[in-house]
């Protein structure tokens, strides 16, 4: 039987005084549970929900408990893969490790939902090791097991038929896996994902215990009529506009690449195709890092035997060199979405149509900084 989080099943090692009412911002929310930790084992944690209101993680379902309750982490995997299947029509599935994704992919005409799974594990298998699972979908059989033939620590989706749930709870098939975590969230259509859809503030909490409230980060690209080819324009070059066309393909992979790298920790870059991630760059002080960090792990991931041939990348912030493009051109990117905003636009999309390089230009920035 389900098993909802607001029962206090988890009780932290290190339970701290955490109220069971408070309120932010005039709104009262109302513990959901006691988590086993924090960010870190010394450190206790509480969750909490809005008060009065269904909502799609806070009333999420237990349907396979491990040895011990949900982490802060394991809370924000969650959040982070669920904040990217949200947007796709079509099976997906965002693996999560330590809040960033490892892998996402969403399906391609005659692609079971095990072949979407599959293919966001494998963007970083190594890295998935552990990691938190969601899908937008029903998980099936097939998938369940395939699931379990590695270690994760959670897994997260609309619904699981009665044959996947057998194999969650097979603990002596699968003993690597016996303690896996099965959650069942609620209606995806919920989450806001689009600028003007309602949506709650975020909250940072600094190191006195100020705070910063901002609104959500939503996106304006609702598909890809929105995806503009970039234009830009200064006193050394004049008015530039990219000349080179992404193939429908390549459209599409750019919009999945701009939905995953929403919540990829900036300085980031995703790199696509075919509806999957080939590599995410995450966390870099400088964009260039970013873009070699994801290069480098392709190449380690694959041994030289892959290519980026073809493939789309996305930047969360612009470039403000054309050495970005450069790096990304020299690695077979031939297609890219970025904002613009940069003194050096023109001079950007200039070497970008040198190089065969489609530019397109996003109407906003997606730093996050979580």
């Amino acid at each position: 039987m389900a098993q909802e989080l607001n029962r206090n099943t988890y009780l932290s090692k290190n339970v701290g005084n955490f109220p069971e009412k408070t309120t932010v911002n005039g709104r009262e929310y109302v513990k959901v549970n006691d988590l086993r930790y924090g960010t870190n084992p010394h450190q206790p944690a509480a969750y909490y929900k809005p008060a009065g209101t269904v909502t799609p993680i806070g009333d999420m379902q237990i349907l396979k408990d491990g040895k011990s309750g949900l982490s802060q982490t394991n809370l924000e995997d969650i959040s982070y893969a669920l904040n990217i299947v949200k947007f796709f029509n079509r099976p997906a599935c965002a693996v999560m490790k330590h809040v960033n994704p490892s892998g996402a992919a969403v399906s391609r005409p005659g692609e079971s939902l095990h072949d979407v799974y599959v293919k966001a594990r494998d963007c970083d298998a190594r890295a998935a090791f552990g990691s938190a699972i969601a899908f937008n979908v029903e998980v099936d059989e097939a998938t369940a097991r395939e699931i379990m033939s590695t270690f994760n620590e959670c897994v997260v989706a609309t619904a699981f038929t009665a044959e996947a749930m057998a194999v969650f709870n097979d603990q002596e098939t699968y003993k690597l896996n016996r303690h896996i975590r099965i959650i069942r969230c609620g209606d995806l259509s919920a989450l806001p994902k689009y600028v003007g859809d309602a949506g709650e503030y975020t909250i940072k909490v600094l190191a006195d215990g100020s705070l910063v409230m901002a609104e959500p980060l939503l996106t304006n690209l609702r598909s890809v009529a929105d995806l503009k080819p970039a234009v830009g324009e200064n006193k050394a070059c004049g008015r530039v506009e990219s000349t080179v066309a992404a193939t429908p393909e390549q459209l599409e992979d750019l919009l999945f690449a701009w939905y995953v790298n929403i919540s990829v920790r900036s300085n980031g870059v995703v790199i696509a195709k075919n509806g999957q991630t080939l590599s995410v760059g995450t966390g870099e002080q400088d964009r260039v890092g970013a873009i070699e960090q994801a290069i480098a792990k392709f190449n380690d991931k694959y041994q030289g035997s892959g290519t980026l041939a073809e493939s789309v990348m996305a930047s969360d912030g612009f470039f403000p060199f054309a050495d970005g493009v450069e790096t990304a051109a020299a690695a077979g990117v031939t297609a890219i979405i970025a904002p613009s905003g940069s003194l050096k636009d023109a001079e950007v999309i200039k070497r970008a149509n040198e190089l065969g390089v489609a530019l397109y230009h996003a109407s906003e920035r997606i730093f996050s900084h979580h």
